[in-house]
């Protein structure tokens, strides 16, 4: 089979492609011919800046070739999306299944990546924060693949404002689609706060401009892998509080949690409450090519490989 690998830390340019042994699936696990990819802002950054090779994890989907010991809950030739922890990059998988939920018929593979995953660390961050109705919102990473749902959890959540943080205009009308009444760029001097809740999938020195737009009592709630530090003063000065989510957590700590929120979120993609938005499909060989996408700040939506 294909599999996509790195050595070296570096950007793009140090991920190839090679060929190597199908996996077999251990205890309550599940070998996936992976049909979609997920390409994910933490899995990109951990190839530049991680300390050595990583194995490429991120949220696939695909059919059930085979299944490990103790599964019962799924059979061979099933439909199935989950995080995969090592090897995601690759045209076959094997998926944990405390990770993982069938794809509800006439659902594409692709439309499973762009929404399970984001979905849930969207829905978390929106939970995690108690947004209340007529509250404002403001979303960092706003035209990423969680940012882009967030955005319409806020607008379904009844937030009273809805504000979208982005990288460039070029976005704008892109955020502005999904539900967001304004748009700021992070280099902007006024960030148009102060704000209820603000849902920051960027991290780093984003977080110090984040924290200093909140409202009294105001809420921050970080779900990124961008690391960063915040002033105690500042949290305090606003009586306000910062909130980390992590979806792993939850997935593993919490598994009726984690089982009602997938229901709902196919629930809102059915009623057209969300919609998942993929900006490519792009071969897994080319796995380069995504990550420049990711790294770059370019994409609209989720970047997806197809094996």
């Amino acid at each position: 089979m294909l599999r996509i690998r790195h050595e070296v830390n570096g950007g793009p340019e140090v991920l190839f492609a090679e060929e190597a042994a199908v996996p077999a699936p251990g205890a309550r696990e599940l070998l996936v011919r992976v049909e979609a990819i997920g390409v994910t802002l933490p899995t990109v950054r951990k190839v530049r800046e991680g300390g050595g090779p990583v194995s490429f994890g991120g949220e696939i989907a695909g059919r059930v070739t085979a299944t490990g010991p103790g599964v019962t809950a799924y059979a061979v030739g099933d439909r199935v999306t989950g995080l995969c922890f090592t090897d995601a990059y690759a045209e076959y998988a094997v998926l944990n299944t405390a990770t993982a939920s069938r794809i509800p018929d006439g659902a594409t593979a692709v439309e499973a990546v762009a929404l399970v995953r984001s979905g849930l660390v969207a829905r978390g961050a929106h939970g995690a924060a108690r947004v209340e109705p007529g509250e404002s919102v403001l979303v960092t990473a706003a035209a990423s693949g969680v940012g882009s749902l967030a955005l319409q959890y806020a607008r379904a959540g009844g937030a009273g404002r809805v504000v979208a943080a982005v990288s460039s205009d070029a976005k704008a009308d892109f955020v502005r689609s999904l539900g967001a009444d304004e748009v700021i760029r992070y280099d902007d001097a006024d960030w148009g706060g102060p704000y209820d809740v603000i849902l920051d999938g960027v991290g780093g020195d984003l977080l110090g401009p984040a924290v200093r737009a909140l409202a009294t009592g105001g809420r921050l709630v970080a779900y990124s892998s961008g690391g960063g530090t915040v002033e105690a003063y500042e949290l305090l000065l606003r009586g306000a509080s910062m909130i980390g989510f992590q979806m792993r957590a939850v997935a593993l700590g919490k598994p009726d949690l984690y089982a009602r929120w997938l229901r709902e979120l196919w629930q809102l993609r059915d009623a057209g409450t969300l919609r998942p938005a993929v900006h490519a499909e792009i071969p897994l060989a080319e796995a380069a090519r995504a990550h420049a996408l990711i790294e770059q700040r370019r994409n609209l939506g989720k970047v997806v490989l197809v094996p």
